[in-house]
């Protein structure tokens, strides 16, 4: 799990929360910091799990298209928990190492499509204001059908609130070599 001590609050004794949830907890494998953290909020882990199972696993956005969206979410936030997994996970994933590096630099970098670039405008913009202007919008309506718009919104909110938790909380960065990949096994129930 990392060196704990550097996180601003604890982690949660799994033996500690309500039995349900501990057994649940107990059944993620890597138990990586940012799921461990996430327990101390007992009645939401479970749904925040599904939800990310959902948006990682079972959605219509192409895998190298998400962790795109998910990179520049961390970069915009400055959550350098969020970039590191999500390195690892887009290599995983199919992204590039230039493509990995690329995403810092926004859509002016040359290595993403025109797919790639509108979806990190509409991170930055989404990030910045909220509401996308209505420039990006009426193009995100032409590049994209409507599940994929609604599902790079949630995938920018979603993120964008495990920053803010990452970051408020310093959840630490696991030891080198723990962790090949986050998404391996962590698809509990």
């Amino acid at each position: 799990m990392g060196v704990e001590a550097m996180a601003r609050i604890p982690y949660p004794n799994l033996d500690d929360l309500d039995p349900e949830v501990g057994a649940f907890m107990k059944r993620i494998d890597p138990m990586i910091n940012v799921f461990h953290m996430m327990a101390h909020a007992e009645t939401a882990v479970r749904p925040f799990m599904r939800l990310g199972n959902a948006l990682l696993f079972k959605g219509e956005l192409d895998d190298v298209l998400r962790e795109i969206v998910i990179l520049r979410v961390g970069h915009v936030t400055g959550s350098t928990y969020e970039v590191h997994q999500h390195r690892i996970v887009g290599r995983n994933c199919g992204m590039t190492e230039e493509q990995i590096d690329g995403v810092a630099d926004g859509s002016k970098a040359v290595v993403f499509d025109e797919r790639q670039k509108l979806a990190i405008r509409m991170v930055d913009e989404v990030i910045a204001d909220v509401r996308m202007s209505d420039e990006t919008f009426n193009e995100a309506v032409e590049i994209f059908n409507s599940r994929e718009i609604t599902e790079i919104l949630i995938v920018i909110g979603f993120y964008n609130m495990i920053a803010g938790v990452l970051e408020n909380l310093q959840v630490e960065i696991e030891a080198p070599g723990l962790v090949d990949n986050p998404l391996k096994r962590a698809k509990p129930g």
